[in-house]
């Protein structure tokens, strides 16, 4: 696991998109993070706990960009 430190106007989607490339991871963010469920956009300086998540493969990418299975 590791840490992401807020800046003045993030919110969750807006972290979980710059960190995952799609806001879908999050309400596993939230839930790693209940004492700030209810903030809905950040102040500067709140550290956040963030869960590791392989990066999901864009199924839109020509066969020779995917990773090989």
């Amino acid at each position: 696991m590791s840490t992401y430190t807020t800046i003045q106007g993030d919110t969750w989607d807006g972290i979980a998109h710059k960190l995952f490339g799609s806001s879908s991871q999050m309400s596993n963010l939230m839930q790693l993070n209940p004492e700030h469920m209810r903030t809905v956009i950040f102040g500067a300086g709140v550290v956040l706990m963030i869960p590791d998540v392989a990066p999901a493969e864009a199924e839109d990418l020509p066969p020779w960009r995917r990773a090989e299975e």
